[in-house]
């Protein structure tokens, strides 16, 4: 079943032509039709931007210097507008990208699932964090499975909270901004990307089609809640 981040990078290719199987995604996908329809405006105004009157920009501009300098400006104009438009789909596409790659990472671990009532050693748990300068107070939960991984090219803490539900991964990913809640759908997966100001993000998720985004939610809050952060990188820094 394809998903959000895989849809909206096929349809960027041809979002008028979409294949049968994209077509099935997008009638059960809010988010993605609001993202199909912003496309096709951005490209209804970039066409119109560019369609360019070649005899009048051929006149010479000695006959009719303001019309032809107003017509340039309003072209300029609605270039600018349309790649601002550009930027804002863009702007989108690494948050789905995000998501696709937090995804991916989990079927390297696939040890990190395990219900469990046993709380991860505290002395493993310790030095997870301390490698990613933060710690975390007991109101995060119990902690069952705490590994620093590797992900676009850092270090950063999988962890995994054990709840009602069932096992929550969680990512800190102080290397990586949203600028608000992204939440994803993804390969059997389902979770939220939550803003850490000044600190990246939480990537929180669960597993199976029964996963409850409520309590994904709840748990992202409270170990975001629960980080006490100390000194080190986040995502403001280069």
């Amino acid at each position: 079943m394809i998903g959000c981040a895989e849809y909206r990078r096929a349809v960027l290719t041809n979002p008028r032509d979409a294949p049968p199987e994209l077509a099935t995604h997008l009638a059960d996908c809010h988010e993605c039709s609001a993202y199909l329809e912003r496309l096709l405006r951005f490209e209804d105004r970039l066409g119109r931007a560019l369609r360019v009157d070649v005899r009048e920009s051929a006149e010479p501009v000695r006959m009719r210097p303001r019309r032809v300098y107003r017509g340039w400006l309003a072209m300029a104009a609605s270039v600018v507008a349309a790649l601002v438009l550009a930027g804002g789909l863009w702007v989108a596409a690494p948050h789905s990208s995000l998501a696709a790659d937090v995804v991916a990472h989990m079927a390297g671990e696939p040890e990190a699932w395990a219900r469990t009532d046993v709380p991860v050693p505290a002395s493993d748990l310790d030095r997870v964090l301390e490698r990613a300068h933060m710690r975390l107070t007991p109101k995060a939960g119990m902690v069952s499975y705490a590994q620093s991984c590797r992900f676009r090219g850092h270090t950063v803490p999988h962890l995994v909270v054990q709840t009602g539900m069932g096992p929550v991964t969680v990512m800190v990913l102080s290397y990586d901004s949203v600028a608000k809640t992204v939440r994803f759908d993804e390969e059997g997966y389902r979770g939220v990307i939550i803003p850490v100001l000044g600190h990246g993000s939480l990537a929180v998720l669960a597993r199976g089609p029964d996963a409850d985004l409520a309590v994904v939610r709840k748990v992202a809050e409270r170990v975001e809640n629960a980080i006490v952060w100390e000194s080190g990188p986040s995502a403001t820094q280069p």
